[in-house]
């Protein structure tokens, strides 16, 4: 996702600088090191790093580019709008289900009285069939880590409710 934040006005200097107006969302924070500015060109989205980039007051800056050394180069860039990336903010409900790894496990199968306690004692990536690997009264059972079968998850606590099918679980 990229959020517009400016747009490219006028040159400054003969070394390929320009003046920039910012827009509000353009953040307080911008490190043009680590981030371009991207602008349409032929429809096609082209990065811009700054060589450098100084602020001018709240809504300005002054930038000159890599590649761009030239006045005429920099004049093909006037008028421009350009976006910068938004910022990937973590999440703080994200989490891996690897995570879960050494947590109790509770499960209850449909259709049946009843719940089994254990552990999470590994789990298996697969794009086709995640596996979690629980050790439920001394033996490993392997059931799929999708998100249907997960009722509650207890950070906290470091339990996991598992709800399953019918005949999924079998423990005799």
């Amino acid at each position: 996702m990229t959020t517009c934040a400016g747009r490219i006005n006028k040159l400054f200097g003969t070394d390929g600088g320009v003046m920039l107006s910012l827009y509000p969302a353009f953040p307080d924070d911008f490190d043009p090191a680590a981030t371009p500015l991207l602008v349409s060109i032929d429809g096609l989205e082209v990065p811009l790093w700054c060589d450098r980039f100084e602020r001018r007051g709240i809504s300005g800056a002054t930038a000159s580019f890599a590649d761009i050394d030239t006045e005429r180069r920099a004049r093909e860039l006037l008028g421009l709008e350009f976006r910068i990336p938004e910022s990937e903010a973590e999440d703080d409900d994200e989490f891996y289900l690897e995570d879960l790894i050494g947590f109790t496990v509770v499960v209850e199968e449909v259709g049946k009285e009843g719940k089994v306690t254990g552990t999470v004692s590994d789990y298996y990536d697969s794009d086709a069939n995640p596996l979690f690997e629980l050790e439920i009264n001394g033996r490993s059972v392997l059931v799929p880590a999708v998100e249907e079968f997960i009722a509650q998850i207890d950070f906290e606590g470091r339990t996991m409710h598992l709800v399953l099918p019918e005949g999924l679980l079998t423990l005799e």
